[in-house]
């Protein structure tokens, strides 16, 4: 395995770790709990440097595997800016439902995007040229801009339709609906750079 996706891999894992862990502490969920985890900034990078591994020997036959497995660790580390954006504006302005819990969401997403863009575009991808063009720029905007649209719209639905179950406290049940968005818009994701935006 080459040096950078050992390097890129342990950044993920590291970052996302530490932004987990900071969200946790502010959903209040308990010091017993976060004891528990207290090795998920070694853990996680580690995974995620083995996981990095078993992609590139499933890959060496289809390189499109290779990819999927980079990108969908890329995604870890979107989730976690999400995720650390979100939470960290709900935390300043105490507000957990409603407009503003969708104007947040669409910022968090957005910062996430862009994280993802560059990581993808360098990373998963492979792309040499520095400085992206604009035909390529407005394929990725597009890409971008339905998948912010796909993440707003399922966890605006979670949140705001359905609304907090089984007891949940609102801030946990925004989370879940930041979460059940990302699994709904990390295949339109993927698809949309490999076949669109970085298809070589």
């Amino acid at each position: 395995m080459k040096k950078v996706d050992i390097l890129a891999a342990f950044i993920i894992g590291e970052v996302s770790a530490l932004i987990f862990l900071a969200i946790l502490r502010s959903l209040e969920i308990g010091e017993k709990f976060l004891r528990l985890i207290w090795f998920l900034p070694l853990a996680l990078p580690a995974g995620v440097i083995f996981a990095t591994f078993l992609c590139q020997i499933l890959g060496k036959k289809y390189l499109v595997v290779f990819q999927a497995g980079k990108s969908f660790l890329i995604g870890i580390l979107n989730t976690a800016i999400d995720f650390g954006v979100l939470n960290f504006l709900m935390g300043i302005f105490g507000i957990t439902s409603g407009v503003f819990y969708s104007i947040f969401k669409g910022i968090s997403f957005s910062t996430a995007t862009i994280n993802s863009y560059f990581w993808n575009k360098f990373w998963a991808f492979g792309q040499k040229e520095t400085s992206p063009g604009i035909k390529e720029f407005s394929k990725f905007a597009s890409i971008a801009l339905f998948g912010l649209l796909i993440h707003i719209f399922v966890a605006s639905l979670i949140v705001n339709v359905i609304g907090p179950q089984f007891g949940i406290s609102t801030k946990i049940w925004a989370n879940i609906g930041a979460l059940i968005a990302v699994f709904f818009g990390f295949s339109w994701n993927f698809l949309g750079y490999k076949f669109i935006v970085f298809k070589k």
